[in-house]
């Protein structure tokens, strides 16, 4: 009698098919898990209240001129960024090597349209590893130097990677949402 050998190979199929699931599911346990947290928020937050977050963006910028210079460039209250992924920044980036491999200078200016004067702003700013949440630098208020309300700071960069800088600035009850993403040179 000849032997048939073909449910051998659907049984060993079968268990390196689980086998395989079984190391997917184990080895995605081990990784960590970071959450986004673009503006400071919750996704579930941002994706909820998106258009809130621009409406008040325009707000903003009909009271205020804003002026955020990071390293000598100056940016005005943008998020254009937040809908492009870190790979198409690479290639068509006007922020590409923005912040650099130590020390980051920092200047923030918030003037009223019609007064041009300068106003107090509250200030939550984080800067962050696109891929990791271990190295986050967040600069408040204390962090700042008030001059006359122009708020200067310094932060240092520790790793040569790509960034996410988000916040929100509030002033007299205004709330400005900043999101830029770039790389460490």
């Amino acid at each position: 009698m000849k032997r048939n050998y073909w449910p051998l190979l659907f049984i060993s199929i079968f268990t390196f098919t689980l086998g395989m699931i079984i190391w997917t599911v184990m080895s995605a346990i081990k990784l960590p898990v970071n959450e986004d947290e673009s503006f400071l928020r919750s996704y579930q937050d941002v994706d909820a209240n998106y258009n809130t977050i621009m409406i008040s963006n325009q707000i903003f910028l009909k009271k205020y001129d804003f002026n955020l210079n990071i390293n000598g460039k100056d940016f005005d209250l943008t998020t254009d960024d937040i809908k492009y992924s870190q790979r198409v920044l690479e290639k068509k980036s006007l922020h590409k090597n923005l912040l650099k491999y130590g020390k980051n200078d920092l200047i923030l200016v918030v003037r009223d349209k019609v007064t041009k004067e300068k106003k107090s702003v509250d200030v939550l700013l984080k800067v962050t590893k696109s891929i990791s949440n271990k190295f986050d630098i967040l600069l408040k208020n204390d962090n700042f130097k008030n001059n006359e309300n122009e708020y200067t700071t310094s932060f240092e960069i520790t790793d040569k990677n790509n960034w996410n800088i988000t916040g929100s600035f509030r002033v007299d009850g205004t709330t400005g949402s900043i999101y830029i993403k770039t790389n460490a040179n």
